[in-house]
């Protein structure tokens, strides 16, 4: 294996009952002033928001509360968070929700500090944080990203149509709360799209260099199985515990960094949905689902060896009589196969995309990952986008 250092603050809390266990004890670390953090509302209506509200005014804490955070957070909503949180001398912010409520909340803990514009200084660049961020504490309900137990922060500039994603240790949370039960009340579909990108995390760290054995694409191989597995009883049964709960666990370990030890990664794939996302909104497991296939067709070829692996090992694709390159075309294809089973949308035109246009500004403006396998270029960008369109 390649060499690495190992870093992760986050204390997580697994488990039924493990909000009314835990978060007293554990905002009673900070002062008397919290800010709670939540998206549209949906915390009102399944009980959650309740539930923590009680915990708080029975500690006597002062609640400050910082709404109406998005899908695709924007800079302009975390300067609005920071704001709040400086006028009401926040001592602890508390995200309630899925990956955007927990990446906005990162973000707005490092502005409600920072004498920076933290643009300019920690997203349109990598900065350095020599500064203590606003304490976070985390309460997940929606599996997906891992953002819990990270310091990544995905954020959207509108102004500039830009789409980045930062990880900084400083902005992990301090602590994450991980009840199975209560991502139950998300909707199917949003389960399905969290749960596709979980896979899509694995897989972009898992097909990348180094092809020798390795600990981390072990564990790799071992995730995307549950995950498809776990998916598709999750499925059959939205309140099948078991399931539901692996989906949840699966989430924190595709992106605690530890099966990224080692490993070069490439997030290429994310790097479209990225700025696909930022010119159109569109939902961000649905868009890794149209372009995840369309990309590995392109790459498989340059990381054979493990796109076989993956055709022998995640999928139980039989090897009798069929070349390495026949194989490796078998994972993908079965990869596309489950995209289609469990409901995604193949299309960019599946997912509402109509106007064929902002393909070229949105290929223009993607990143390029270090960790391919092959190199990519800004027009086979464009070239894979137009592949996806219909």
């Amino acid at each position: 294996m390649n060499n690495f250092i190992f870093e992760n603050a986050t204390k997580a809390y697994f488990g039924k009952g493990c909000v009314k266990e835990y978060l007293a004890s554990e905002v009673n670390k900070y002062g008397n002033n919290v800010m709670i953090a939540y998206g549209r509302g949906s915390i009102k209506k399944n009980g959650i928001y309740d539930e923590v509200i009680g915990i708080l005014t029975d500690e006597g804490k002062n609640v400050i509360e910082f709404t109406g955070i998005m899908p695709n957070p924007t800079y302009e909503k975390v300067l609005e968070g920071a704001a709040l949180a400086i006028d009401n001398h926040v001592d602890v912010i508390i995200g309630i929700g899925g990956g955007s409520v927990m990446d906005c909340c990162k973000a707005v803990s490092l502005a409600a500090v920072s004498k920076e514009d933290i643009w300019d200084s920690f997203w349109a660049k990598k900065g350095v944080i020599d500064f203590e961020p606003l304490p976070l504490g985390v309460i997940v309900t929606v599996a997906g990203t891992g953002s819990e137990m990270n310091g990544g922060a995905v954020i959207t500039n509108e102004k500039l149509k830009i789409k980045t994603g930062r990880d900084y240790p400083k902005c992990n949370p301090k602590f994450a709360l991980l009840d199975p039960e209560y991502t139950y009340s998300v909707p199917k579909s949003q389960m399905i799209s969290g749960g596709f990108d979980i896979l899509s995390h694995i897989m972009e760290i898992y097909f990348s260099e180094p092809n020798e054995d390795n600990v981390s694409d072990d564990i790799s191989e071992a995730l995307m199985k549950s995950v498809i597995r776990n998916l598709r009883a999750s499925i059959e049964n939205p309140n099948d515990y078991v399931s539901r709960s692996n989906l949840l666990w699966a989430s924190t370990m595709a992106e605690n960094r530890i099966i990224k030890l080692g490993k070069k990664m490439d997030f290429e794939a994310h790097q479209i949905e990225h700025q696909l996302g930022a010119f159109t909104d569109c939902n961000h497991g649905q868009g890794l689902a149209v372009i995840s296939p369309v990309y590995y067709r392109h790459i498989y070829m340059y990381g054979l060896p493990k796109f076989v692996r993956f055709a022998k090992n995640v999928w139980d694709i039989n090897v009798e009589g069929k070349t390495e390159d026949k194989l490796a075309r078998e994972g993908v294809e079965a990869l596309a196969d489950f995209i289609k089973e469990i409901g995604l949308p193949t299309t960019l035109k599946g997912l509402g995309i109509m106007d064929k246009e902002i393909l070229k500004p949105v290929a223009k403006s993607c990143n390029i990952s270090m960790g391919s396998y092959k190199k990519m270029t800004h027009e086979e960008i464009l070239q894979i986008l137009e592949e996806c369109f219909e």
